[in-house]
């Protein structure tokens, strides 16, 4: 029972954090927000920084799902990455998205709060990457490479749209590395 109330608490963290975001807000206040005590949020997430790294994972969770499930309608990767993409530089995502490299920088020095996070950041999603680029014919380490480049070149991408909100260019980029990422290796 207590992982379906932790669930269900983490559901909830994640509905207000999408509603315009909550990284520099307490732990108390983030309570008061979701309809719960701040000790409710120590007992099920163990700190602010704890609650704050569950909420990016399963916000990362969702969008990996929703890009397998989309992959697998569509046989076009063009068009899949360019589904993805409109989807990653969705303004109502830029909350979750500086939440996201706000834990990332975080776990770059190591915290031990972002112990899960560094473990899954990269390959999490570097498998399911890597098998979309087996599924189109790529061999098993061109596809391992384009894999970690596709996920590099999002994540900088997002970033400098986050940054810039240059919306227009960054589109076009997208399109652009969309194009040669899928292109057959040229022998």
């Amino acid at each position: 029972m207590g992982g379906d109330a932790r669930e269900a608490l983490l559901d909830r963290c994640v509905d207000f954090l999408k509603q315009g975001g909550f990284s520099q807000l307490s732990l108390r206040e983030i309570a008061a927000g979701t309809g719960t005590s701040h000790r409710m949020l120590i007992y099920h997430f163990g700190s602010r920084e704890g609650l704050l790294a569950e909420v990016v994972r399963r916000i990362e969770a969702e969008q990996r799902l929703a890009l397998a499930s989309f992959a697998t309608e569509i046989d076009d990767p063009v068009e899949v990455n360019r589904w993805f993409w409109r989807r990653l530089a969705d303004p109502a995502l830029a909350p979750a998205e500086r939440l996201f490299f706000e834990i990332y920088s975080q776990a770059l020095y190591g915290r031990s709060w972002t112990e899960s996070f560094r473990a899954s950041v990269i390959a999490a999603w570097a498998g399911p990457v890597e098998e979309m680029f087996i599924q189109l014919g790529f061999e098993p380490a061109d596809a391992r490479q384009r894999a970690r480049l596709g996920l590099a070149v999002a994540r900088g991408l997002l970033l400098d749209l986050l940054m810039t909100g240059d919306r227009e260019l960054l589109d076009g980029v997208a399109e652009l590395f969309a194009q040669l990422v899928t292109a057959p290796p040229s022998n």
